[in-house]
């Protein structure tokens, strides 16, 4: 018989406490711990025994474990597209392992394809979904495994995957809306240096040659100096330039996988002016429809409420919520923390409260999710509508000094003549 390791709350005490039982499925083990007074977190089949689940170790399935440099595997669209597929033909009457092989032979991605048959596999040789799901952690991550987990411990696992598709359609729009704001910004500022680059290694040194035989040994103005000393450098060290640049963006980005550069970056990203607003309304906007459908769902509430920091994108956003965690976990409501934070709006704290009142805590929750997001809508209008004139008028003053600084000759050249 399987032996499975768990992480459970005493009823009776309110500790955490973990070991190890024998059971024939996860939902028996869970069975059992609940008879002992204990409420499952974590649940999960021994190292020994979790081999023997899978039906062949298949090649494909190996690229999901390699290491990834860029991106995702398999984009989040996808597994939302997968998920939706998969909820209608269960809920539709046919069986799991039929309903992933016909979702097999219509996926065009090879990794993708690989992943669905290994859960076909696993499904076949008497495992479960969730532990099948589990094997792939880049493609499915926690929020969507415990989701499941809780849909077949309740028997409504069609259900409960139409509730994650919802999930992942609504995160991905808030999310695209986001991106794109801020990919606007981030095109035209490329684009306006790759201008601003061409005109000091192409244009600028014309205008060089030209000052050189009319103004005969006379001195330049400074500035016209200090922006021809920027053309002969990127002229002669542009290799220099480039690798610095890409040195500086590559010391970013290991800095902010760092510890301190993490919280430095997630602290900028809430107090800049404008972008700050946008952060934390779409971070709320994550958090609750995040806790809202966990409950929902069935998960416990500790352990949703520990998905959920895990999955809010933001240090400063995850620390409140585990002392959220820890308030609860000692008899406390979820509101009284949440208004304590000093992160949260006071607003979000208020609603929480009344739907821990009136028992409908979840559908609270998704509703606060749903204003959020028509926040977030707004906030990006008005990001949008700040970033084009000062990206214009940034650009206009960069051109327009080097601009300056070529005529400042001419004009001096002309009184001279005169």
């Amino acid at each position: 018989m399987p032996t499975f390791h768990y992480k459970a709350i005493d009823a009776a005490t309110g500790r955490e406490r973990t070991g190890s039982l024998a059971s024939t499925s996860v939902d028996a083990a869970a069975r059992t711990l609940k008879t002992r007074g204990l409420a499952p977190l974590e649940l999960r089949p021994s190292a020994t025994e979790e081999q023997p689940i899978r039906a062949r170790p298949l090649r494909k399935s190996t690229a999901f474990r390699a290491p990834r440099v860029f991106g995702r595997p398999v984009s989040r669209k996808s597994v939302a597209y997968f998920t939706r597929q998969l909820s209608t033909l269960l809920r539709a009457g046919l069986p799991l392992v039929r309903a992933l092989e016909t979702l097999t032979r219509q996926e065009k991605s090879p990794l993708f394809r690989g992943a669905i048959e290994d859960l076909a596999a696993t499904i076949r040789n008497g495992g479960n979904l969730s532990a099948a799901l589990a094997q792939h952690p880049a493609i499915f991550d926690r929020l969507y495994v415990n989701l499941v987990r809780a849909g077949e411990a309740g028997g409504v696992l069609g259900l409960v995957l139409e509730r994650v598709a919802q999930f992942q359609e609504k995160a991905e729009r808030v999310r695209g809306k986001v991106k794109s704001a801020l990919t606007y910004p981030i095109v035209v500022l490329l684009l306006a240096t790759a201008i601003v680059a061409a005109l000091l290694v192409f244009v600028v040194p014309q205008f060089e040659q030209i000052f050189a035989g009319m103004l005969k040994g006379q001195p330049l103005p400074a500035l016209t100096r200090g922006v021809l000393a920027i053309s002969v450098f990127l002229q002669q060290h542009s290799l220099l330039a480039l690798v610095v640049a890409a040195g500086g963006i590559a010391g970013l980005v290991a800095f902010r996988r760092t510890g301190r550069g993490e919280r430095l970056f997630d602290l900028l990203a809430l107090r800049l002016p404008v972008i700050g607003d946008l952060s934390l309304k779409s971070a709320v906007s994550r958090v609750t429809r995040t806790f809202g459908t966990l409950l929902s769902s069935g998960v416990p509430m500790l352990e949703a409420i520990a998905i959920t920091r895990d999955t809010a994108g933001n240090v400063h956003i995850s620390a409140p919520l585990e002392r959220v965690r820890e308030r609860v976990k000692s008899g406390d409501s979820v509101a009284r923390p949440l208004a304590a934070s000093g992160v949260f709006p006071p607003l979000l704290a208020s609603m929480v409260e009344v739907g821990e009142e009136t028992g409908a805590l979840p559908e609270m929750l998704g509703r606060i999710a749903d204003a959020y997001d028509d926040e977030v809508d707004q906030a990006v209008a008005a990001l949008t509508s700040i970033i084009e004139p000062c990206l214009i008028i940034l650009l206009a003053a960069v051109v327009g000094t080097i601009v300056i600084a070529l005529f400042l000759p001419i004009v001096s050249i002309i009184q001279h003549l005169q």
